[in-house]
């Protein structure tokens, strides 16, 4: 299906800006089921260019400025036409061995609960244990926003019993390694099927499943990742595959605001009522959040 994206992201500086500096990996790359039609980047409307790979083989780009600056406004937008391959990841530039995403960081170090996650799973074959090890994170954990953010560590939401998709994705990762499988995190998008909600970015894990290659774990939804989700950047956790990753002279409040929608493309009418749409949805800065 083809998918119509647009992540905004804007940061507001109460006293002003004398330097920004973000590292941008907002741009979306091929792989057997991801094809990018039309793709771009913007900071304050100028287009980003400059995108190169980094060392997983995802696109980044650094933007600075040395100015005054009270609010910068991030805007990734583009269409994107996705295929189901049942959840497997093929035709991405992999860099790395993939036994590199064996290494603990310190958002995924599994603590005596995670490695009895796992140690519960362990005898079934390589495909069955991953689907059992997702749906007891799950089980474990609830969906509860609010009560967890970027610091915490997975086994923090373990103990916590709630999260959203990054806790659940990073409590799979370290399990997963523990019984030896590599695994990664990953960051990107979810089209529900209300085409008109309000969207964020997701997260997912995805997992080195012998005979297959890399196989997407959504433990969030429950299922192995479709043609409703793109994939932006990975990485060994939710730090290391952020969207965007910056820092900011700034004296004051700094405020956040995030929005994303996501629609399916059906046709060139319905892309074309879509973009002018959101065009005059942000035509304004969004809101400073707290």
């Amino acid at each position: 299906m083809k998918l119509l994206v647009r992540h905004q992201t804007s940061y507001s500086y109460g006293a002003g800006s004398s330097r920004v500096a973000m590292l941008l990996k907002l741009m979306p790359r091929r792989h057997a089921g991801q094809r990018v039609l039309e793709w771009q980047v913007t900071v304050n409307d100028d287009p980003v260019l400059g995108f190169a790979p980094n060392g997983y083989g995802d696109l980044e780009a650094l933007w600075i400025r040395h100015q005054s600056l009270n609010i910068v406004n991030v805007v990734a937008s583009g269409v994107v036409e996705t295929t189901d391959t049942n959840g497997i990841i093929s035709g991405l530039d992999e860099r790395f061995n993939p036994i590199v995403y064996l290494r603990t960081t310190p958002l995924t170090e599994a603590s005596p609960h995670i490695r009895d996650l796992a140690e519960s799973v362990r005898d079934r074959d390589p495909l069955d244990r991953l689907h059992a090890l997702s749906a007891s994170v799950r089980e474990a954990v609830s969906y509860r926003g609010g009560i967890t953010g970027p610091e915490t560590t997975a086994a923090e939401a373990l103990l916590l019993g709630g999260g959203v998709c990054q806790d659940h994705a990073q409590i799979f990762i370290a399990a997963a390694r523990t019984l030896g499988v590599p695994a990664r995190y990953v960051a990107g998008y979810l089209a529900t099927q209300d085409d008109d909600a309000l969207h964020e970015t997701h997260a997912w894990a995805e997992a080195m499943v012998p005979g297959l290659g890399w196989v997407g774990f959504d433990t969030s939804n429950q299922v192995c990742v479709t043609d409703r989700y793109v994939r932006l950047a990975s990485g060994l956790d939710a730090g290391d595959a952020a969207p965007v990753r910056g820092s900011a002279m700034a004296a004051g409040m700094i405020g956040i605001d995030a929005d994303v929608r996501i629609a399916q493309a059906s046709d060139d009418e319905r892309e074309q009522q879509l973009q002018k749409q959101q065009q005059q949805q942000y035509s304004q800065p969004a809101r400073a959040g707290n």
